[in-house]
């Protein structure tokens, strides 16, 4: 088996619906016209079933099979990135300072052709949920969608989910039986102090000194406290303070992110970060404010449903590699992963410019690649009779 002759025969229409979106970004929760296209077409495709608001602007559209049989989710994201565009195409965004630089317009075509095969064909029993989500990139949509009870309304017993991938071959997809991405976690940590004249240091009390042992030590976390064998980074990417160069400041903060693999080192990472604050403090008499923001769950595929999707991908493009090693992005298709069965896979868009950069745009030629395998896995899961 290969890409799926009808599917095939869609690529140009697929294209049409790609740069429709492409053009119109929308950004977190409030995916509204997204949501309206993608309601339109699932309309006209046939779809028995269709809700809206979900997550404020989720779709959930529901395709029943011939006959009884198992419910599958297949997800796609709609939201798009706050950057101006610079790749220059046809279709380039016509809103200033939002452009699809991750390939969520990408995604929802996938899983829009996906639903209009399926919708015609029904070679399959049970039911093929199709979950369109916003808010990736922000608050995580996929966790309010859960929250909002979505899995037990629809019935979903088993979740699956495609992310382009611009490191990789077009047409490769890629994945594993475990942790694929990591956990995200944010802090800002202030150390607050006493200001004054630059030339009486004496008659302050500088947190400056301390912002730098302490960006310094949290280092440590990584290279004492977390088994070598262990994925863990720590990132410092924001520092806040002063107002001229003959004032001392009164506080100063330093901010940035954990990512890890296991939740345990993820804990362990918050533990050692306040109790390197709280020692650094004590060393320079300062007094410390930590924000510590939770973030996305690592991302953990189920190692039979991993395998599986693995085997429909290899049919679909014969190109997989199983085994991938893990990376430390993170995917809010963790809180769907945690409360169903499922798997996450990348297929590949061939190399060029990096999700989240300015050029970057979605390869159309895989999105047909990406329908099959979605249609695919229905057929396989959910055999007619």
């Amino acid at each position: 088996m290969a890409v799926i002759n009808r599917i095939a025969g869609m690529a140009e229409e697929m294209a049409g619906w790609r740069h429709h979106l492409h053009m119109h970004p929308e950004l977190g929760l409030e995916c509204h016209q997204t949501a309206a296209f993608v309601v339109e077409r699932l309309k006209a495709f046939g779809v028995d079933q269709i809700e809206t608001g979900i997550a404020t602007s989720g779709v959930v559209a529901v395709i029943n099979g011939q006959g009884e049989g198992p419910t599958i989710g297949m997800r796609a994201d709609m939201d798009a990135l706050p950057m101006q565009e610079a790749t220059g195409a046809d279709w380039a965004s016509t809103v200033p300072g939002r452009m699809h630089a991750c390939g969520h317009d990408g995604h929802t075509t996938m899983l829009l052709g996906a639903a209009k095969y399926l919708a015609e064909t029904r070679n399959f029993s049970g039911r093929a949920v199709l979950i369109f989500q916003p808010a990736e990139e922000t608050i995580g949509g996929g966790r309010i969608m859960v929250e909002e009870g979505m899995m037990d309304r629809f019935g979903i017993e088993q979740v699956y989910a495609l992310h382009t991938d611009p490191f990789a071959e077009a047409g490769q997809f890629r994945t594993n039986p475990g942790a694929i991405m990591a956990s995200v976690d944010d802090f800002s940590i202030t150390l607050r102090g006493v200001g004054g004249h630059a030339a009486y240091p004496d008659r302050c009390r500088d947190p400056m000194p301390g912002v730098f042992a302490l960006g310094q030590a949290l280092q440590s976390i990584v290279s004492r406290d977390t088994n070598p064998l262990q994925a863990l980074v720590l990132s410092l990417t924001q520092v806040h303070g002063g107002t001229a160069f003959n004032i001392i400041p009164e506080e100063v903060t330093i901010s940035g992110t954990i990512r890890a693999l296991n939740p345990d080192m993820r804990a362990r990472a918050e533990t050692r970060l306040r109790e390197i604050t709280a020692g650094i403090c004590a060393a320079h008499a300062l007094q410390a404010e930590i924000d510590f923001q939770n973030g996305y769950p690592p991302t953990v595929n189920h190692a039979a449903q991993a395998m599986l999707a693995a085997e429909v991908a290899q049919d679909v493009s014969g190109n997989v590699v199983s085994d991938l090693t893990p990376e430390m992005g993170a995917e809010d298709f963790s809180y769907m992963l945690e409360a169903r069965p499922g798997a996450f896979l990348f297929l590949g868009q061939g190399v060029g410019p990096s999700v989240h950069h300015p050029e970057f745009d979605f390869n159309d030629e895989i999105a047909p690649i990406g329908a099959s395998f979605f249609a695919t896995l229905i057929e396989r899961l959910c055999p007619k009779g």
